[in-house]
């Protein structure tokens, strides 16, 4: 059985929220554009302002308020991590180190290898 659980924008006022939203990120960057001969500073705002305006747009429909509790629940559960200390974190790349010495020098003594027995041994190329 297929999953229906398809979230659509539902209402029209969504709709034009969101198509607003994305007008004033449009307008923004194309304020950069438009303000080429402007101090960079005034050209950035413009885009941050597009940006802000867009966002504060988009937060007010229904998409938007899933999107941003979404946004705080990731923030939260990355809070949750528990990452590695210093001890293990170096203990973890001595022994990835570690690996890669010695891959590296099995795979250079079995190059070393097939080149002896295929150029030495068998065509006779090296004498």
């Amino acid at each position: 059985m297929a999953n229906t659980n398809i979230e659509t924008v539902g209402s029209g006022v969504d709709r034009l929220k969101i198509a607003l939203a994305v007008l004033a990120v449009i307008a923004g960057l194309a304020g950069f554009y438009i303000l080429g001969q402007q101090a960079l500073a005034l050209r950035i705002a413009v885009v941050l302002a597009g940006l802000i305006v867009g966002a504060g747009i988009a937060a007010t429909s229904e998409p938007g308020k899933r999107f941003f509790a979404f946004g705080r629940e990731s923030v939260a559960e990355t809070k949750k991590v528990v990452w590695p200390s210093r001890k293990e974190t170096i203990q973890t790349t001595a022994i990835v180190f570690g690996f890669v010495v010695m891959m590296a020098i099995f795979l250079w003594l079995t190059d070393k290898s097939l080149e002896v027995i295929l150029y030495d041994w068998t065509l006779g190329w090296r004498k």
